[in-house]
């Protein structure tokens, strides 16, 4: 009996059922309480007033003993006595570890313990009030009760909850199986969020207990299946401070993300980690690893992994040969890839349809076509069907390195098997036949190309073009150019192309006959053409023809410069029929140049002209642009004397020849070298200006040795080889004293000057050359200048024109 009651024997004596349900409402290990019986005492009312709680560990509600001094009796609902015997204590929230039943102290069992907290946590849930009954705990909990409460309750709240209270306890420990649990509970009901934080409490309790935690790959490996990529990757640098080992699944989980999400580096910088902690390589890791650093480039890196997977007898995959000789062969390695392909096959391994591709196209890109061929019927005997790219390559690549019996072959194969080929593939055929001159089969290919539907392209038209052009079938030329403007091309340039192709090969007659189709077409070319095919017509004599086109390349407001008004008047100077002449005399008219204006204006009266021939030429030289049109105006000077001197017009061939002089066209054709040497050189002139200067330089020559009295050793005309028989005869006619050697005519100053001093040297320099046709006309075909338009551009040369190029 307690001390109080002793104490107090007046008292009314509290019922022993009223002691027992209350040590039973603290907590009854032993009694269930469906088989607890009514308690009645004194007819049924219990009195409590002067009920003093005694505890399991003896501290009481007043001082006296702890022990109980008298039975309880458990009655039935009769008021049958079912047992008797000694109280359960109260137990103390904190302190008790036990239960008194009686004497007897007996443990607090664990599962009870357990169901308590499960019961207290799954009732509250969260918040104060449940830390407040969890405190109440009428048993000191410990990590175990909290570990295994966790595995009970399946609510992530609760879980936190219930772990947010025991870090506050004394008693905590930081278990790793708590935080698994925790973490797993988190990722069922997907809060990452409550993952990344508890996390980062996981790491300060690891560094505050100095431990190791397992539940570090838990987390990487939800976060990375969870797809958080930078959240994973930000708790995997975390732990790998932390210097926790990370396990080789989670490695490749978090390798497996970011390579899934296109961030290779970010996985290489992952497995370079796992290499450096010594993490050990399963086969998953090598099947990851070695086709994602192959495709990334890093094909030694690859290599070399997939020679360690072969000596740690892991048995590579169909996929990691794949990877090796695909981006070996891409790589352009081909030796390399096709010795994995053959230990792939000696492994048993059967290769892949795409294998077979990746190596046939490796082959033939490098343009080892007769290897990329083994494959291909390699692949055919296989029972692999190529697919429709793979026939494209191979005849793309074959046409193009000329191969078309080999090309066409597989182009009908590719027919049979139901594949409608590229306009490329097209393209690339008829291009290779059209360049090698094969006109049947690219027609055949087009009208083939036209009829299934398929457009050809510019390159493909033009290739077409060019050999109808080069074999002169104009008529299908036309076609074939129609055909492509009702397209929808441009046909201005390629129908020009295949007209040049006719002026390059000397087709007049089909140069103006496709020029025709053109105009009538309303096909327009460009100015430079057009003078092309003048030029052409005027070399072949075709004047007639030449006169429209002269006239529609000055319509076009394209300028005549002097080279190609010089030439016209050349072949004027050669022509020797007089209705050529005259359409020739309409042709220099038609070019509306300002040197025919001159032209005309030096054959008129001085009346005419209200000037001397002198001034008139002075003038007309004057507006010449010595520096754009030097070589031109040289060019000129040729053939017009040339002109004049045939013409019989001296006098005005040497106004001519002063004025170019004086314009310093030809400015080292006299030197005076003191009393020396004086010389006149002609190699550089045509044979009318070569007349023409000898004439007027020996008179000069002559005044001045006359009235100045100075007379030089010796005088030298350097003529060449050319110039040398028709100045000689020249002068021959006259007795001079010159000397004829190879290329120069030389005579003593002394002998020159008494021969100046004969009157009929003295007529024949003042007055005119004679005109003796065998001295005039000597050669006159092959000396004087022709058009020469391979050796003229739109930009005149700058050098002299020579008397064989003129």
């Amino acid at each position: 009996m307690p001390a109080s009651e002793s104490s107090n024997a007046q008292a009314p004596r509290p019922s022993k059922t009223t002691s027992a349900l209350r040590g039973l409402n603290s907590i009854s290990p032993n009694v269930s309480p469906s088989k607890s019986p009514n308690l009645v005492s004194n007819g049924g009312h219990v009195k409590a007033n002067s009920f003093v709680r005694n505890y399991c560990a003896g501290k009481n509600g007043e001082a006296g003993s702890g022990e109980w001094t008298e039975d309880i009796e458990y009655l039935d609902e009769s008021g049958s006595v079912i047992y008797s015997g000694k109280g359960i204590r109260s137990v103390e929230p904190g302190v008790d570890d036990h239960v008194m039943i009686g004497g007897i102290k007996k443990p607090i069992l664990n599962a009870s313990a357990v169901a308590k907290i499960v019961e207290v946590v799954k009732r509250w849930k969260w918040g104060p009030e449940l830390e407040t009954q969890l405190d109440k705990l009428q048993f000191v909990p410990n990590m175990t009760h909290v570990v295994q409460a966790l595995k009970i309750i399946n609510e992530s709240d609760a879980l936190l909850s219930l772990f947010k209270w025991a870090k506050r306890q004394t008693w905590y420990v930081p278990n790793d199986e708590c935080y698994v649990m925790l973490f797993e509970g988190l990722n069922q009901s997907r809060d990452f969020d409550g993952i990344q934080s508890l996390f980062d409490e996981m790491v300060c309790d690891s560094i505050k207990s100095a431990t190791q935690f397992s539940a570090y790959n838990r987390v990487l490996k939800y976060l990375a299946k969870a797809e958080k990529l930078e959240v994973s990757f930000c708790c995997f640098k975390k732990v790998q401070d932390s210097g926790c080992k990370i396990d080789t699944e989670t490695y490749n989980i978090l390798m497996k993300l970011f390579l899934n999400k296109g961030l290779p580096y970010k996985a290489f910088e992952i497995y370079e980690t796992m290499e450096a902690a010594h993490c050990s390589l399963d086969g998953s890791t090598y099947e990851l690893m070695i086709p994602s650093l192959a495709k990334s480039g890093r094909l030694d890196a690859a290599f070399k992994l997939f020679q360690e997977m072969k000596e740690r007898n892991f048995r590579p995959s169909l996929g990691i040969f794949s990877s090796l000789v695909d981006s070996m062969g891409k790589a352009g390695r081909l030796e390399t890839s096709m010795k994995v392909y053959m230990e792939m096959q000696g492994l048993g391994l059967r290769p892949s349809a795409i294998m077979y591709v990746s190596l046939i196209e490796s082959y033939t890109k490098a343009g080892k076509l007769d290897a990329a061929l083994r494959l291909w019927d390699e692949m055919k005997i296989a029972g692999f069907r190529p697919n429709f790219g793979l026939y494209t390559l191979i005849i793309e690549s074959h046409a193009k390195s000329g191969k078309l019996d080999i090309a066409m072959s597989i182009f009908r194969d590719m027919e049979k098997a139901g594949f409608l080929p590229t306009p490329s593939t097209y393209s690339s055929l008829l291009e290779m036949h059209a360049a090698s001159g094969q006109v049947d089969a690219a027609m055949k290919l087009y009208n083939s190309m036209t009829n299934a539907g398929l457009r050809p392209g510019l390159s493909t038209y033009t290739a077409l073009l060019t050999l109808l052009a080069h074999k002169k079938l104009v008529d299908v030329a036309a076609k074939i150019l129609l055909e492509m403007k009702a397209m929808g091309f441009s046909v201005d340039v390629s129908a020009s192309d295949v007209l040049m192709v006719y002026i390059k090969d000397g087709s007049v007659d089909l140069s103006l006959r496709w020029l025709r189709f053109m105009s009538s077409s309303g096909i327009r070319t460009n100015n430079f053409i057009i003078r092309q095919l003048f030029e052409s017509c005027m070399k072949n004599g075709l004047y007639e023809s030449a006169k429209p086109l002269l006239e529609t390349y000055v319509n076009s407001a394209a300028k005549v410069d002097l080279i190609l008004y010089t030439s016209i008047l050349a072949y004027l100077v050669r022509c020797q029929e007089e209705q050529n002449e005259r359409h020739l005399m309409a042709i220099l008219s038609a070019t509306r140049h300002k040197a025919h204006a001159f032209m005309c204006g030096l054959f008129t009266g001085p009346e005419q002209r209200k000037q001397p021939v002198l001034s008139f030429v002075r003038e007309f030289f004057q507006g010449i642009d010595y520096e754009l049109e030097e070589g031109a105006a040289k060019y000129f000077v040729n053939v017009l004397l040339n002109y004049l001197v045939l013409m019989g017009q001296i006098n005005r061939a040497r106004c001519v020849w002063k004025v170019a002089y004086e314009n310093k066209l030809f400015p080292k054709a006299i030197v005076f070298d003191q009393h020396i040497a004086w010389s006149l050189d002609v190699r550089n002139l045509s044979v009318g200006a070569a007349l023409v200067a000898v004439v007027h330089t020996l008179h000069r020559f002559r005044k001045r040795m006359l009235y100045y009295g100075v007379i030089p050793r010796r005088i030298k005309l350097v003529t060449g080889p050319t110039l040398r028989i028709v100045v000689a005869q020249m002068l021959s006619s006259v007795e001079s004293p010159f000397e004829v050697s190879k290329v120069v005519l030389r005579a003593p100053g002394d002998s020159v000057m008494e021969w100046f001093k004969k009157p009929i040297v003295q007529q024949f320099l003042l007055n005119e050359i004679p005109s003796r046709a065998d001295i005039l006309m000597h050669r006159l075909n092959i000396l004087f200048p022709t058009s020469a338009p391979e050796i003229r551009s739109l930009s005149p040369p700058k050098p002299l024109i020579s008397a064989k190029a003129v």
